[in-house]
Parts: structure tokens; C-alpha cells; sequence
């Protein structure tokens, strides 16, 4: 292991209890962690409970890795426990101030000049990530939020550090204020809601400045209080944003997480990007039967260390 690299072992584990038995069931998985330039998987498996009668993994058409399942025969219940070992390097860009990200980044505008349409060269990859999908909209009232943290002028990475600050003083955590169908304008009236509301809320903002940022779903280490052991099932899964920056470091992505006010580098685990939450949603499929079911979702971020050359998990 680098002696710069966090060193990972993630369980993440759903069930599914019908009250009724389901007689076929298809899911799409995005629970294989993506490699990266910072980050390498270095173990990953999946199992499930019952047996599947088909599966196949594939690549999306963000590059994120998936797994299809299929199960043809009736049960009551489903259970997916994926495991990963997980390398991550720091990859904070090269910033003249990392409290303070206004130097090497270019205005914002000229980020939104070189993404506009006719624009050459054309950063297709960049470009996709500029509109409306699912749980993000772009509109003039996410505009008008963010207008006061894009001043004529301000660089880039200046203006959405800005944002993502106003963001985390401005809005609540409250697990309890939405869920998954709760739409990003609500949020903005509400100003509460949970990590997955303050991606779409901050991706709203920036695409409404016509900027081109993904979401990205993942993992972050919580830490327990002091003098108490690390409980299994105690952490969550995350999400965070990315913005792109064309002129920073020849052309690059960078994280912004607004429900932690910082920016993320080893102590986010990566799992998979796309326009919003509908692109690598954990789990997600189509079932014939189970009426009403019972969900159960609990994720173990654990740090490992090295002790003579042989890996263990810290308590």
C-alpha cells in the first residue's frame, strides 16, 4: 500500500422482505467501486440470497461498472451483500490555497463559454453533465440562488466553494424532512433534507450557471465518539458533487461535498458518477409480486492498516 493511500473495507448490505412472495424479480446493481486515477479496487464481491437464476456485468454509459440480476422463481425475501477492499489516494487539486481555491481556476464564465454549444474544442464528456435529468432541474430560481456566490468575474472554484458553504449553513440535516421523490424545489423552499437533496440542490445551482457537474455516490468514514468501538451498520452511504474545470491541470473534476462543507480527498470512498441519484442508485429493479416489503440498508466503513507487511482492520 502507498504510504500516502487510505486503505478501506466496505460492506454494504440490502434486504428486502415481502409480504408476499415475488415470482420474478430484475435488479441493476451499482455496488462494484469504479477505479480511478486516485483510487484502486483491490477486492470486490457480491452475493446473493436466494441464488440467482442469471446475472451479467457490464460498464454504463458513464464507464461506472454494473451487475444484472435476475431471479425467476418466487421469494420472500432478497438479500445483496456486496464487500470491497478499497485503496484511495489524495487527489486535491494543485490549489494555490486549499482553504481557499481562487487561484488557479479560471472565471466562471469562461467555464461556461467553453462548455457552450459550438464551442471548439467540444467537451462532450464535460457537456452531458450540463442539463436537466430526473432529480435535477435547471432553473431561474436555482439560478437566482447562486447568482450572489458567481460575481462577475470570481473563479470557478472560488464561486462553487462559495456555493457549497452557503449551502451548508443555509439548509438543515433532517433524515426526516424528504425522500427519494421529494423534488429539488421543495428542498430549496424547505431548506432541509439529507446529503442525496444538497447533490441535486448544489447541481441544480451550477447547471442553472450553465456549468457541467455529475453527482457521485459513495461512501464516507464516520467516525464513532470517543472511547466507543466502530458499530457495523452505523454508516451510510453518500453523495457529493463534481464540478469540471477545463484549465485546471490541463482539464479536470473537482469534488465538492456541501453537506460536509469540505472538499474530498482520501476519506471518500468512490462508488459511481452520473446526471443525479436515477443514474447509480445501489439497487434498483422490477419485481412481479411481494405487495408491501420491508427495507433494511446498512453499510460498515472500516480503515485497515498494515502491521508487517499483513492487513488489519482498526476498531
Amino acid at each position: 500500500m502507498s504510504p500516502f493511500a487510505a486503505r478501506y473495507h466496505i460492506v454494504h448490505e440490502t434486504r428486502y422482505s415481502y409480504e408476499t412472495p415475488v415470482s420474478l424479480s430484475r435488479q441493476l446493481l451499482h455496488l462494484t467501486p469504479r477505479d480511478c486515477s486516485w483510487q484502486r479496487c483491490l477486492a470486490h464481491r457480491i452475493s446473493v440470497k436466494p441464488e440467482v437464476t442469471a446475472a451479467r456485468e457490464r460498464n454504463d454509459c458513464f464507464g461506472n461498472p454494473v451487475r444484472e440480476l435476475a431471479i425467476e422463481f418466487p421469494h420472500r425475501s432478497l438479500c445483496v451483500h456486496a464487500e470491497s477492499t478499497i485503496d484511495v489516494l489524495p487527489h486535491l487539486p494543485a490549489l494555490a490555497d486549499r482553504a481557499l481555491p481562487a487561484g488557479p481556476s479560471p472565471t466562471w464564465e469562461t467555464v461556461r463559454e467553453a462548455l457552450a454549444y459550438g464551442s471548439r474544442p467540444v467537451l462532450l464528456d464535460a457537456s452531458r453533465f450540463q442539463f436537466e435529468s430526473p432529480y435535477v432541474r435547471v432553473k431561474h430560481e436555482f439560478a437566482s440562488y447562486a447568482r450572489p456566490s458567481f460575481t462577475p468575474g470570481r473563479p470557478v472554484l472560488d464561486a462553487v466553494l462559495a456555493l457549497m458553504r452557503r449551502i451548508y449553513d443555509e439548509f438543515d440535516f433532517d433524515p426526516e424532512a424528504t425522500t427519494v421523490a421529494t423534488p429539488v424545489l421543495k428542498v430549496l423552499a424547505e431548506k432541509r433534507g439529507v446529503c442525496q437533496d444538497f447533490a441535486h440542490l448544489m447541481l441544480s445551482c451550477l447547471r442553472s450557471q450553465g456549468l457541467a457537474a455529475r453527482y457521485v455516490s459513495g461512501y464516507l468514514l464516520t467516525q464513532p465518539p470517543p472511547g466507543q468501538p466502530r458499530m457495523v451498520g452505523a454508516d451510510a452511504s453518500h453523495a457529493w458533487v463534481s464540478v469540471f474545470c477545463p484549465e485546471l491541470d490541463g482539464g479536470r473534476w473537482v469534488d465538492f461535498d456541501p453537506t460536509n462543507n469540505l472538499l474530498p480527498d482520501t476519506q471518500h470512498i468512490t462508488l459511481a458518477w452520473g446526471r443525479d441519484f436515477a443514474d447509480v442508485s445501489p439497487l434498483r429493479g422490477i419485481i412481479l409480486g411481494g405487495d408491501a416489503h420491508e427495507l433494511d440498508v446498512a453499510v460498515t466503513v472500516t480503515p485497515v492498516v498494515e502491521t508487517r507487511g499483513e492487513a488489519a482492520l482498526l476498531p
